[in-house]
């Protein structure tokens, strides 16, 4: 009997398959490993992951809002990067330079057309388009250091109410003066002389910066410039300033008084257009002709003004000013066209002598004379070695005994009021004159009652006897 084992080649059949069992398994993790070794393909999602990095795309197709990284410029083969906007930090050239440039300025047919865009280049501190409207002739360094300063202001404006202001001629229709009025508590002004050329044109001959030291206001100490500062201190009720620039041999004070009562009553101004004409233009002496109208500036009135110097090294001096066509007009506003209604009358005695009127058989201030008196008590109370002296005058209605007593209650009324206002009692000497000294008749020739004769003899007169 054989020794072979029955079981023998079963045992040999179940070790093979174990074997080809293990061998697809190692193949099998080897494809697996090999195939996670590899990129895996990317899906396309509707909307790019903000963390995955963009596809390559055409750069003149890139999204606006994409931030791209500036490049190195190549001078070879590509165009240089635009340069950048110059700041306003820039400093302006230095002062020579800015002379250099400046050439011989800007000319324009209307003079406040001119004026106006050298304002407005001040406003935006454009010193240097500034000169270049000038011109050279017409600055030096101080000059464009002042207008440095005032072009620094933050708030450097022109004035709103009236930027370009026209002051007045040197000469007919050749010469004249403007000013630019800027905002602010001092109201800085630039004065410039104008010369029109042989093409109609305007351009600036002369500047001036406003000076707050500038005797009696008067930034040109010429003709212009005096009649002018004299004119605008009358305006403005100041009886100081406008004393300053007269020959006080020539011009009473009872004549500036008169002045400052007409213009503040009457509202005169000065005319926008050509204030100041020229009549003539000397080396010694000038004339000119003072253009006012009323505060609707339609009705207007002139009179006239002369000034003269001894010497062309002496200082001009207004040395008369003719009021009878302006008094002419004031008593037609003012009084109902009664001429001798009026604040001023020349003194028999010599100067002028102020007046104040009163109502029928009244002793009572009104307001418009207590606006006068407040003048005169300032003049007095400038200097206590002025004196005045009040009188007292009426109609010739009532008695004499009665008028006597009426005419010194009226003078009385007066020197009362000024005592308020601070003047000293030895400075007024009052009088009552009754009806014994009439500026008009009381009557007509034929013997009729003449009421506007009548009113202006119920009055007090002052005399400025300074």
């Amino acid at each position: 009997m054989s020794t072979y084992d029955s079981h023998e080649p079963r045992s040999n059949f179940g070790l093979f398959v174990f074997l080809a069992f293990v061998a697809a398994a190692l193949i099998g993790i080897g494809s697996y490993l090999f195939r996670s070794s590899q990129p895996a393909e990317p899906a396309e999602p509707a909307e790019p992951a903000t963390s995955q990095a963009p596809s390559p795309v055409n750069p003149e197709i890139k999204k606006v809002s994409e931030k791209v990284e500036p490049r190195p410029f190549d001078p070879f083969n590509a165009e240089p990067e635009p340069e950048p906007d110059p700041v306003d930090t820039v400093a302006p050239p230095p002062p020579e330079q800015i002379l250099v440039d400046a050439g011989m300025g800007a000319a324009e047919l209307k003079p406040e057309v001119l004026l106006e865009k050298i304002g407005r280049s001040l406003e935006e501190s454009d010193l240097v388009k500034a000169s270049m409207l000038i011109g050279r002739r017409a600055l030096d360094e101080s000059q464009l250091e002042g207008l440095r300063k005032l072009a620094a202001i933050g708030d450097f404006r022109l004035s709103s109410m009236d930027p370009v202001m026209e002051i007045g001629e040197l000469e007919a229709n050749r010469k004249s003066r403007w000013a630019l009025n800027f905002e602010g508590e001092k109201g800085a002004r630039i004065y410039f002389d104008l010369l029109r050329g042989k093409t109609g044109g305007w351009g600036v001959e002369k500047m001036k910066l406003f000076d707050q030291e500038a005797t009696g206001r008067a930034i040109f100490v010429d003709s212009l410039g005096i009649t002018d500062a004299f004119l605008r201190a009358v305006l403005e009720q100041n009886f100081d300033d406008a004393k300053s620039l007269v020959d006080p041999e020539s011009v009473s004070d009872a004549k500036i008084a008169g002045l400052c009562i007409i213009f503040e009553e009457a509202k005169y101004r000065l005319r926008t257009q050509k204030p100041l004409r020229a009549m003539f233009n000397r080396e010694l002496t000038a004339g000119f002709i003072a253009h006012v109208e009323d505060e609707t500036g339609e009705k207007a009135a002139d009179f006239g003004l002369n000034v003269q110097r001894k010497t062309i090294d002496q200082p001009w001096q207004v040395t008369e000013v003719n009021l009878d066509s302006l008094l002419a007009d004031y008593a037609d506003r003012v009084a109902g066209g009664d001429v001798h209604y009026t604040p001023l009358i020349k003194n028999p005695t010599g100067g002028d002598t102020l007046i104040l009127y009163f109502g029928f058989d009244e002793d009572v201030l009104t307001p418009r004379t207590e606006r006068q008196l407040d003048i005169v008590a300032g003049l007095l109370k400038t200097d206590s070695d002025k004196e005045l002296t009040l009188s007292g005058h009426t109609d010739s209605l009532g008695t004499d005994q009665y008028n006597d007593k009426l005419s010194e209650r009226r003078a009385g009324a007066v020197e009362k009021y000024l005592f308020r206002l601070g003047v000293p009692r030895k400075q007024i000497v009052a009088l009552a004159e009754g009806e014994a000294k009439p500026r008009r008749p009381n009557s007509t020739a034929d013997g009729e009652d003449n009421p506007s004769g009548r009113r202006a003899n119920r009055r007090t007169e002052i005399y400025l006897d300074f």
